[in-house]
């Protein structure tokens, strides 16, 4: 069916389809979620999804002509006490509202779903039978990060090179810790920041785990105790396989045309390694 203006899915209706497949009840206590702006009886025929709300992406948004965002980081996330012009998230929040663009988050809440952020990440290593890495108390099939086996047996080296090749390219690129030579069958991974599931990798028996935001004593300790070699990622680039999974999920919900933003928001933008001397 062709979509006209007075068939269109209104911006609600474009919500409640993401509602149904991340429901805000599965975000943190901490996280913000859900419609952040726009009126809901608003028309929507194109959705931009990104990883980020930042002014590049909204400039995306409006090139396209867009009606609506969605977006998996947060822009209110912290309390705010004004939303003025001058104010760097108030700028966005201003320039969306004039130009009629919604904006919609789907945070942690797409992160424990399955499928969700991980599954989407896991998928770029061809990773197969799929737990999560740390399952929810109230439902074992949903969890944090995901924990599966390489379809071959790859070195380290190799791991990490394949990596690097399927997750979307940026300066960060992917780098890792522990033996080159370590043969890795079973992998653990995280989109976005998963630092505090360490622990939880070493417990599966992961080889490896490939996350982002990695820091560097937990990383040495985690290596040096025997537990899983490490891959860190650039953020924006383990949690940008997931905008796919949710453009098919509109397309196919509310038949809306959706678009996946390929901006690189990682904020790393120089990357330089010394020359061999000669």
């Amino acid at each position: 069916m062709t979509l006209t203006p007075d068939t269109s899915p209104t911006v609600a209706e474009v919500a409640f389809a993401l509602d149904q497949r991340y429901p805000p009840a599965w975000a943190e206590d901490w996280d913000r979620v859900g419609l952040v702006l726009g009126e809901p009886s608003a028309r929507v025929d194109t959705v931009l999804c990104v990883v980020d709300c930042v002014p590049e992406t909204v400039a995306q948004a409006l090139e396209i002509g867009a009606q609506m965002i969605v977006a998996h980081h947060p822009l209110l996330l912290r309390g705010v006490s004004s939303v003025a012009p001058t104010t760097y998230q108030g700028r966005i929040v201003h320039d969306l509202i004039k130009r009629d663009v919604a904006l919609f988050v789907a945070h942690t809440n797409a992160d424990v779903a399955t499928p969700g952020v991980s599954d989407a990440l896991a998928a770029r290593l061809g990773l197969r039978e799929l737990r999560p890495l740390r399952p929810l108390a109230d439902d074992p099939t949903r969890g944090f990060g995901r924990v599966g086996t390489l379809p071959a047996p790859l070195t380290l080296e190799e791991l990490t090179e394949f990596a690097a090749r399927s997750l979307p390219p940026t300066v960060w690129g992917v780098r890792a810790a522990g033996d080159p030579r370590r043969v890795i069958e079973t992998v653990a991974v995280c989109g976005g920041s998963g630092q505090e599931f360490l622990a939880d990798a070493a417990r599966v028996g992961a080889d490896a785990y490939l996350t982002a935001d990695l820091r560097h004593h937990p990383a040495s300790e985690t290596v040096a105790a025997g537990g899983p070699a490490l891959l860190d990622a650039a953020h924006w680039a383990t949690e940008r396989p997931w905008l796919d999974d949710v453009v098919e999920h509109l397309r196919t919900s509310v038949g809306v045309t959706a678009v996946v933003s390929e901006v690189d928001t990682d904020p790393w933008t120089v990357h330089s390694k010394p020359k061999e001397p000669r």
